[in-house]
């Protein structure tokens, strides 16, 4: 992998939501009382109890033993879970915790999970593939669905390095394209009566806020809808993502949305990207949506007017740069805002095409 100067996510914030996508209760950060703050606030937002036991100096030198035990006794007592992961941390994995020896020496008599992870991973994936092999061990999910999800894992850091934010060594943040510039130009394809295509290809949660662009852009279209296609399987992936998958697929059908193809799973997402694109191929179409991760979409140099909409500063570049997309705008901050939704909520860019296709009506 080249180098990386931009920040990244770590892998000790990928294992933190792997659990959530597991079903887990509560989850002990053994480290500083700051170590992965901002996730652990928003995973409390969407129902996981995430308490730590606060490392501090005298902890990185004599060890955290007693205050983990401790932390466990307290946040079981206090929460009453039914069950629980203990996930290690810089700090802790420097100065060599048994975070293992701690949870057999608090006695533990509800399922738990023990996930020894640390940030200095090149890749974020490291903090889920650690998560989910414990997940094995406690039989919560088989060998099977552990290879799928490693699999994808791969699939997720190569789309990274080659059409993402791995892509070169630094990216600058942008914001893309207008909204309004991007939405009066498709827009005007629409009252042109072109035919175009929308491309749900999302990850997790996130598609709560992405599935209303298919949504905005199938209410704005007039006599030709577009062609959908949606990685929104119910039958693949951890507990949470399936059903997030039936939540989402639900409301788009309330809303008039008929989703014509669907590619995969919501934590497919680097490989369905291809799937859809196949489609495409076969379609007579002259513009295509493509909301959730544009860039695992290879369509570069085909003869359409892309309008790409991502969650990412540092994928503008490459998606314009790389893959060619004419148009790119960013919906910004969708974790903090899709953290314990269980239905669509409007993005920014579909209220714009609202609101400017019911100024032309009036």
């Amino acid at each position: 992998m080249a180098l990386t100067l931009h920040p990244r996510p770590n892998a000790i914030a990928a294992a933190l939501y792997t659990l959530r996508d597991l079903n887990i209760d509560l989850i002990v950060v053994h480290g500083p009382p700051g170590c992965c703050f901002k996730h652990a606030r928003l995973l409390d937002e969407d129902g996981v109890k995430v308490v730590t036991t606060g490392m501090g100096e005298d902890k990185f030198i004599f060890g955290g033993h007693d205050a983990l035990v401790e932390t466990i006794y307290k946040a079981i007592k206090m929460f009453n879970p039914k069950n629980m992961a203990i996930v290690g941390t810089c700090a802790s994995m420097i100065v060599g915790e048994d975070i293992d020896g701690a949870v057999e020496d608090a006695g533990i008599d509800i399922p738990v999970l023990t996930v020894d992870i640390h940030g200095g991973y090149e890749e974020n994936t490291a903090g889920v593939i650690a998560a989910l092999k414990s997940a094995v061990s406690s039989g919560i999910i088989t060998e099977e669905e552990f290879k799928r999800q490693e699999y994808l894992m791969r699939e997720a850091t190569k789309l990274e390095e080659n059409f993402g934010a791995a892509y070169k060594a630094y990216i600058e943040p942008s914001q893309g394209d207008s909204k309004y510039l991007v939405g009066k130009r498709l827009l005007e394809l629409i009252d042109e009566g072109k035919h175009g295509a929308c491309i749900l290809n999302s990850k997790k949660e996130t598609t709560y806020i992405f599935a209303d662009i298919m949504r905005a852009v199938n209410e704005v279209s007039h006599d030709i809808k577009p062609i959908n296609i949606a990685n929104l399987s119910s039958n693949l992936g951890l507990s949470k993502i399936r059903n997030d998958a039936k939540i989402i697929k639900r409301d788009l059908e309330k809303s008039g949305v008929k989703i014509d193809y669907i590619t995969g799973g919501l934590d497919e997402y680097a490989i369905t990207g291809k799937k859809a694109a196949e489609i495409v191929k076969k379609l007579n179409v002259d513009f295509l949506v493509i909301a959730g991760v544009p860039h695992a979409v290879p369509l570069k140099n085909m003869d359409y007017e892309i309008f790409s909409i991502t969650n990412g500063l540092r994928q503008v570049e490459p998606l314009k740069k790389i893959l060619k997309h004419q148009y790119v705008i960013v919906e910004v901050d969708l974790h903090p805002k899709t953290m314990g939704v269980r239905s669509i909520i409007n993005s920014e860019f579909g209220n714009i095409l609202r609101d400017m296709h019911n100024d032309r009506r009036s």
